[in-house]
């Protein structure tokens, strides 16, 4: 499993479309920006520190096919989606309000 962290307002906007475009982040970079479990709460506590609530998605990585690429920088390999992410690689939705949270995802 892999995951996707937005913000409530960006999850929002995605919620009953077929695909999330991206944040600003990802559409400036030219790719969703996806954690492991391993690095989702570095993720988190990185870019969203002090945001007050999150949304973070659990993604099959299975269903991304080729676009799915593992590319490495100065932070380690992380996943990235050269494409819009389809809802339905979207597993789980949690609603998160303390980074710590992310610290042992269960799935």
């Amino acid at each position: 499993m892999i995951y996707k962290i937005l913000l409530p307002a960006e999850w929002a906007g995605c919620e009953g479309a077929e695909a999330f475009a991206g944040s600003p982040l990802d559409l400036g970079d030219g790719f969703v920006h996806l954690s492991t479990a391993a690095q989702v709460h570095r993720t988190a506590t990185r870019f969203f520190a002090g945001v007050p609530a999150l949304v973070v998605l659990s993604v099959d990585p299975e269903a991304l096919g080729d676009a799915l690429k593992w590319e490495t920088n100065e932070h380690g390999t992380f996943p990235h989606l050269y494409a819009p992410l389809p809802m339905a690689a979207v597993t789980k939705v949690r609603h998160v309000t303390d980074a710590a949270d992310l610290t042992a995802l269960p799935d």
